[in-house]
């Protein structure tokens, strides 16, 4: 039902703000706003998802909970549909999800309505080292147990 209304909802305000607005300054500059506010949501969108990477990045290499990157990203992602969205009320709300306590105080939202059961992360002595060690080798190796000596091939003369 909520999301009936929701759809319902935003929709007659785009148009509600589409007729104001349009009212006070004109169609062309009407128009160019949200021509702008789609390159500029598109510009944040794309260095803070940068960000966001990075940090989920981090988080996953020192094995921390990888929830809150998580999340930021999914919310700026859907910042970038509503940017690029046509109309005023949803480049309000996309602009807001682009600002980090917006999204930090969604955070605590969803947080608060999902209950992690466990989360756990273990890694070895040597993935526990900085992955630019260098003194990591990385490689495989397979246990052959006793095997006899290899002989060297015979040679002729």
């Amino acid at each position: 039902m909520w999301l009936f209304l929701i759809f319902l909802a935003v929709p007659l305000i785009e148009i509600g703000l589409f007729i104001q607005v349009g009212g006070a300054i004109g169609l062309l500059p009407t128009l160019v706003i949200v021509i702008l506010t789609a390159l500029l949501g598109t510009a944040l969108v794309r260095q803070q998802g940068i960000a966001v990477l990075n940090d989920l990045r981090r988080s996953l290499d020192t094995f921390d909970d990888p929830a809150r990157p998580l999340v930021h990203g999914a919310l700026i992602l859907f910042a970038g549909a509503l940017l690029l969205t046509p109309g005023f009320f949803t480049d309000a709300v996309g602009l807001s999800l682009l600002v980090p306590p917006v999204r930090d105080m969604a955070y605590d939202l969803v947080r608060r309505r999902i209950a992690v059961q466990r989360y756990r992360a273990e890694a070895t002595a040597s993935a526990r080292r900085r992955p630019d060690d260098p003194t990591v080798i990385d490689g495989e190796f397979e246990d052959l147990g006793d095997l006899p000596p290899r002989t060297p091939p015979n040679r002729r003369p």
